[in-house]
């Protein structure tokens, strides 16, 4: 049990990619506390993790509202929870706003700005001194592969998921002698909800089906399963990647690779 006795916080457990992660860290040996705004979606999601025989804890919460963030944190901590491993997986995509920059709404990009990159650097500024003192902490930030590239009608998380890398590597380097890593995962189509939307936005604008999309946008000629992501997340959490920090680690299936 890689990661037996400690605690992991996850952003956006209640479904996709987060709901993954936080089953495979209870899998591989975690107490796990998610954090959604679906309070249905949490508690399947904690009935999922204790089902592994590890503690669940659901706490429901906004994290792209300022105020509720903050209650969010002082929450976690006033329940004296010990966070180990932060991984920062809330977050809203293109699909829910697709518009060239000309048209976009101002008020979806301040949404995505404190969802995707101001919520992750909060939760990391509140739990980083906690790992540092015990020499050993794990944060995930689960950035994109359009952390790395630009793609049209996509301006606030392309531009959100740039600026995720940059806070990933700062911090890397802030903490590189303390016993805690800071990574990226940069995934490129994965199967979630949120790509749905984005999919039919594509397919839509090409004039084909979803399929076809789908055979088209990796050299595997597939997208992703979130189980994908939690495998390389449970990972980088582990000892087993004490000599990696400051990595944003492609899982794209060929699609990026560099």
């Amino acid at each position: 049990m890689a990661l037996n006795g400690k605690t992991a916080l996850v952003t956006g457990g209640g479904r996709g990619i987060g709901q993954a992660i936080a089953i495979a860290c209870a899998k591989a040996g975690a107490d796990v506390v998610v954090a959604a705004r679906s309070v249905d979606e949490l508690n399947e999601t904690v009935k999922q993790v204790e089902a592994t025989g590890r503690k669940g804890i659901a706490i429901q919460a906004d994290l792209g509202d300022r105020s509720a963030l903050a209650g969010f944190i002082e929450s976690v901590k006033s329940q004296s929870m010990d966070i180990d491993i932060l991984v920062n997986n809330a977050g809203i995509g293109s699909s829910a706003n697709a518009k060239l920059i000309v048209d976009y709404d101002d008020d979806f990009w301040e949404l995505s700005m404190a969802l995707n990159l101001t919520a992750p650097y909060r939760l990391t500024k509140a739990f980083l001194p906690g790992m540092i003192e015990k020499g050993w902490g794990r944060v995930i930030n689960i950035s994109s592969m359009l952390g790395k590239l630009g793609f049209p009608t996509a301006a606030a998380y392309t531009a959100t998921k740039h600026g995720l890398i940059g806070l990933t590597r700062t911090a890397a380097l802030e903490t590189a002698t303390t016993g805690v890593t800071v990574n990226a995962i940069c995934p490129g189509p994965i199967r979630t909800p949120m790509l749905v939307k984005r999919l039919q936005i594509s397919a839509d604008e090409m004039n084909i089906s979803v399929e076809d999309v789908i055979r088209t946008m990796t050299p595997m000629g597939r997208i992703l399963d979130p189980e994908d992501v939690a495998g390389l997340c449970v990972y980088l959490t582990s000892d087993l990647a004490n000599g990696i920090t400051g990595e944003s680690c492609n899982i794209s299936g060929g699609m990026v690779m560099h």
